[in-house]
C-alpha cells in the first residue's frame, strides 16, 4: 500500500483516510487533536465507515505513521477508545481529499447525532 510522502500532523487534512494495521480502511480523519499553547499534538478523531460510524480516539502512540495519502494506525480500529463529547473544534481549511459528497454526508449525520 503506497501512501505517499510521510508528513507532520499540521499538514494532515481533515476526510484523508485511516487504515488498520492490516491495510483495511476504517475510517477518516474528522479533526487532529492539537492541545495549545505549544501545539502539541493530541492525535485525531477518526470518523468510522461505513456511514453514519462513530468517532474515535486515536491517541499518538496508536498511529504508527502519517502519510499524505492516509493515516496507518498500530492498533485496530476495536482498540481506540470512542471519542465521548466530541465536537468539532474551530478548524483550519486544508483541501480534503474526501470525496465532497461524503464528507457532506457525514458532517449532516454528525449535526443529526448531536455532534455538530
Amino acid at each position: 500500500m503506497d501512501l505517499g510522502p510521510r508528513i507532520a500532523f499540521p499538514a494532515l487534512a481533515e476526510g484523508t483516510p485511516v487504515y488498520d494495521p492490516g491495510g483495511r480502511r476504517v475510517g477518516v480523519v474528522d479533526e487532529v487533536l492539537i492541545e495549545p499553547p505549544g501545539g502539541i499534538f493530541e492525535g485525531v478523531v477518526v470518523h468510522t465507515l461505513p456511514l453514519p460510524g462513530r468517532h474515535l480516539h486515536a491517541p499518538p502512540d496508536q498511529i504508527a505513521e502519517i502519510h499524505r495519502g492516509g493515516v496507518l494506525l498500530s492498533v485496530g480500529a476495536d482498540e481506540l477508545p470512542e471519542e465521548v463529547g466530541w465536537r468539532h473544534r474551530d478548524r483550519d481549511r486544508t483541501p480534503s481529499p474526501e470525496p465532497p459528497l461524503q464528507r457532506f454526508a457525514r458532517r449532516v449525520l454528525d449535526r443529526l447525532g448531536g455532534r455538530s
